[in-house]
């Protein structure tokens, strides 16, 4: 019987008790080896050509190079997986955000007081596992069509029921931007779920809102979803979406995690198949596991339109693949094609132009119904807000 290789790592990191922390949290893993150590780039390009590893665990700050400088030479030079380990100060998260941006393929929090060596141990194999499936090619700084942007959608008046929810994880973080700078200002509510560590999800809306034609911050609890306004997930707490008072409302709590994540794609996507239905659009992104999938099912049978990015434009395709699967996909496409989906999807349900007084408010498939009808029978089949 033929063993299977096991996955090598090499890591990179200036702090022999890093080093000691991810080579202990990876030595139970049957299917994968620690092939080596470095401590600095220099030694790091030596090991690489010595002991061909299949994935770099890499450090940002580091002596004699930088980690991100190091990064960039060797996705030029010899491409490979490699995950980020960086502080969660400001300066390291924006640094990590500028990794992925420029190849990495995740990125995870040093230990410390929000991360423990127990929660390294229990996350870290699976992500050396989705590192090493990767496809390099689609890391890095997702390709935006020169074609022009979308018109705007300020004009027309959207259903105020109309919510579009976006999920994802390993590539997310680029793909979620192409995608979100892609579409115009006046869109609907969006509420984005991206598997990112504490903190760094601050600086991960930061840079969503640098592109973007609409506002985009990390949510607070409470928050209204409303209009020209996307909501990102804070990292290790779940996001839904309930109707509080004829308006969407974001909920955030640390309830166990699901699939082993918080936040967790399923519970946005099962919250808006609840209050949105049929005005919702659900995209999923590239990552891997399930998450989302069975939430994303719920969408599609409460008649929302749901897209999936395809396998050759993502970087893992792994929560894309379980929802093909599942039969919960309506579309599934090429990354640069999801924006005008999503925008299609979400015009074939607006009301028509903000001036048109007959489809002001009304409901685009029951002409006859009144939106504050919608909303009341909502809140009398759906529980309220927990406040």
């Amino acid at each position: 019987m033929i063993t299977p290789r096991k996955i090598r790592v090499l890591i990179v990191d200036d702090s022999a008790v890093v080093r000691r922390a991810i080579a202990d949290a990876l030595s139970a893993d049957p299917e994968i080896e620690v092939v080596g150590t470095a401590c600095d780039p220099y030694l790091a390009r030596d090991k690489i050509l010595e002991l061909n590893p299949d994935v770099l665990t890499l450090d940002i700050e580091m002596p004699r190079m930088d980690g991100l400088t190091f990064l960039r030479i060797l996705q030029q030079h010899h491409p490979m997986p490699v995950i980020i380990i960086s502080s969660v100060t400001q300066a390291g998260s924006a640094a990590a955000l500028e990794a992925l941006a420029s190849g990495a393929v995740d990125v995870i929090p040093k230990p410390s007081s929000s991360w423990s060596i127990g929660s390294m141990r229990a996350h870290l194999p699976g992500r050396i596992k989705a590192a090493s499936v990767a496809r390099l090619k689609n890391c890095g700084p997702a390709a935006i069509p020169s074609a022009p942007p979308a018109p705007s959608s300020s004009h027309l008046s959207f259903h105020p029921r109309q919510l579009l929810v976006i999920g994802a994880s390993t590539g997310g973080t680029e793909a979620i931007k192409s995608v979100l700078c892609q579409l115009p200002p006046g869109l609907p509510g969006i509420c984005i779920v991206q598997h990112i560590p504490p903190l760094f999800s601050k600086a991960f809306a930061e840079r969503l809102a640098q592109c973007c034609a609409f506002e985009v911050r990390e949510a607070v609890y409470g928050d209204e979803v409303r209009r020209g306004l996307a909501l990102v997930a804070p990292g290790d707490h779940h996001m839904l979406v309930c109707l509080d008072g004829g308006r969407y409302r974001v909920r955030l709590n640390q309830s166990p995690p699901l699939h082993h994540v918080r936040p967790a794609v399923d519970l946005l996507f099962d919250s808006a198949a609840a209050c949105a239905g049929r005005y919702a659009v659900g995209a999923l992104l590239t990552g891997m596991g399930s998450d989302g999938a069975e939430g994303m099912l719920k969408l599609k049978n409460a008649g929302a339109t749901t897209v999936a990015q395809d396998e050759q434009s993502c970087v893992v395709y792994g929560m894309p693949k379980a929802a093909v699967q599942m039969g919960a996909v309506e579309q599934v496409l090429p990354l640069g094609r999801i924006p005008h989906a999503i925008h299609q999807a979400l015009l074939a349900r607006a009301a028509g132009p903000a001036t048109s007084k007959s489809d002001s408010g009304a409901d685009c498939a029951s002409p006859q119904r009144s939106v504050q009808a919608e909303f009341s029978d909502d809140h009398k089949t759906h529980q309220p807000c927990k406040r």
